[in-house]
C-alpha cells in the first residue's frame, strides 16, 4: 500500500487543507503559495498513474483513492475560487463552476451503482483532455493577482473544461443508460416467454380437455 505511486496520491489529499486555507488568508503570497501547491499536486495525478503502470504496482488502493483525491483537489479549488473576492472576473464563469461540480457528483453515483453489478465505467479520451484543460485553468486561476493575463486565460480555459465537463457527463449518463434498458430488456424477455408458455398450457389443457368430452359422448 505504501509505494510511490499511492504517496503521490495521499500527498494530493494532505495538501487539500492548505490550499482551502486560502479562503481565509486574505494574502497574495498566501494565493500563490496555495497555488504552487495545487500546481505540483495537479502534476503528480499525471505521475503517480503513470509510475504505477510502469513498474506494474496497480493496487486496490490506489484505484480507490486515485478519482477522490482529484476530485477533492478539483473542488476545494473552485470552493477558493467562489468564496475569494476578485479570484473570478465574470460572476458568469460560476456556471463551469456548478457543472463541473455537478458533473464530478453524477459520475461518482453512476460509478458507484455500475460498480455493485459488476459494470466497468472507463475514462474516455475526451474525459482526460478535460481535465487537462481543467487543471490548467484552476492552476492558472491561482496566480491572476500576480499576473493578470493569467486569470483571464484561466477563466478562458474554465469555460473551455466546463463544456467538455457537460459533454463527457452526458456520455457517461447514457452509458449508463444502455445498461439499465439491456437489463429492463433482459428482465421483460423471460416474462413474454413465460406468459407465451401459460397461454401454451391453457391451450393444451382446452384441447385436452375438449377432446375428453368428446370422448365421453
Amino acid at each position: 500500500m505504501y509505494n510511490l505511486p499511492n504517496m503521490l496520491t495521499i500527498s494530493r489529499i494532505v495538501v487539500i487543507p492548505l490550499i482551502f486555507l486560502s479562503v481565509y488568508i486574505d494574502c497574495e503570497c498566501y494565493t500563490f503559495f496555495a497555488g504552487i501547491l495545487f500546481v505540483i499536486a495537479s502534476i503528480t495525478d499525471y505521475y503517480d498513474g503513470k509510475i504505477a503502470r510502469a513498474r506494474g504496482i496497480v493496487s486496490a488502493f490506489g484505484r480507490l483513492l486515485d478519482p477522490i483525491a482529484d476530485k477533492l483537489l478539483v473542488a476545494t479549488a473552485l470552493i477558493v475560487f467562489v468564496s475569494k473576492n476578485n479570484m473570478l472576473a465574470s460572476s458568469l464563469s460560476i456556471i463551469p463552476v456548478f457543472v463541473i461540480l455537478c458533473r464530478e457528483l453524477l459520475v461518482s453515483g453512476l460509478r458507484e451503482f455500475l460498480r455493485e453489478v459488476n459494470v466497468g465505467l472507463p475514462v474516455t479520451r475526451l474525459a482526460k483532455w478535460k481535465t487537462g484543460f481543467q487543471m490548467t485553468a484552476l492552476g492558472m486561476i491561482f496566480f491572476r493577482d500576480w499576473w493578470t493575463v493569467w486569470g483571464i486565460l484561466g477563466e478562458i480555459l474554465l469555460w473551455v473544461a466546463g463544456v467538455l465537463t457537460f459533454v463527457t457527463g452526458y456520455q457517461y449518463f447514457q452509458k449508463s443508460m444502455e445498461y439499465i434498458k439491456s437489463e429492463n430488456d433482459g428482465k421483460t424477455a423471460p416474462k413474454e416467454v413465460k406468459n407465451e408458455g401459460e397461454k401454451k398450457s391453457s391451450s393444451k389443457s382446452k384441447t385436452t380437455k375438449s377432446n375428453s368430452s368428446k370422448s365421453k359422448k
